[in-house]
């Protein structure tokens, strides 16, 4: 596994959409690799597609929080990493 860098946090997650709200401190694109960690949580996936304010977005910088479709569950305090 190369570098990764922590782009931000998930401050939220829907259920039954299988949504995570991410506050973000770096640019995240889609196609991005990304790995989900936290103290129940350990997972990687590309992202696939995210929005703001439910419109689609192919990127999205820090300061921005973004609604990200998540292959797992995820808990708030999580921490987002981008892998190189």
């Amino acid at each position: 596994m190369g570098e990764k860098k922590l782009v931000g946090k998930i401050t939220h997650y829907f259920n039954k959409i299988g949504v995570a709200v991410v506050e973000l401190s770096d640019e995240l694109r889609v196609g991005d690799k990304i790995s989900i960690e936290g103290p129940t949580t350990n997972f990687q996936q590309t992202v696939e597609s995210m929005q703001i304010e439910h419109q689609n977005v192919q990127s999205a910088g820090a300061g921005q929080s973004i609604g990200l479709k998540v292959i797992q569950r995820v808990r708030e305090k999580d921490q987002v990493y981008k892998l190189a």
